[in-house]
């Protein structure tokens, strides 16, 4: 069992793409898509009935650690997942401990 990450990583930019379209196609934008700056991405963070919105760097993808993150979004949720954004499973505070760990790095 190898770690899918070209897979991956394409469907995180194809999310993204299409967001980009849907909020320059018609008015109204899906709430993942509102107040997202171009080169970043939202990801949901937490558990399915109680989780937090977060706006991080698409150079993220390439960093290891949010790689491995990554590879346990894709076996815990897959990647259709109802909210239609990514949604990572770890607790708040473990996902605010590794992106400043990747910030500073």
């Amino acid at each position: 069992m190898g770690i899918r990450l070209p897979e991956m990583m394409l469907h995180a930019k194809q999310t993204i793409r299409s967001w980009s379209r849907s909020t320059h196609q018609c008015s109204y934008q899906r709430p993942s898509a509102v107040n997202v700056q171009k080169g970043h991405f939202a990801v949901y963070v937490g558990n399915e009935e109680k989780n937090k919105r977060f706006v991080v760097p698409i150079s993220y993808l390439n960093h290891p650690l949010f790689q491995a993150l990554l590879n346990q979004a894709e076996q815990e949720f897959g990647f259709d997942h109802p909210l239609g954004g990514l949604m990572v499973p770890c607790a708040e505070d473990e996902f605010i401990n590794l992106t400043s760990r990747i910030s500073h790095a």
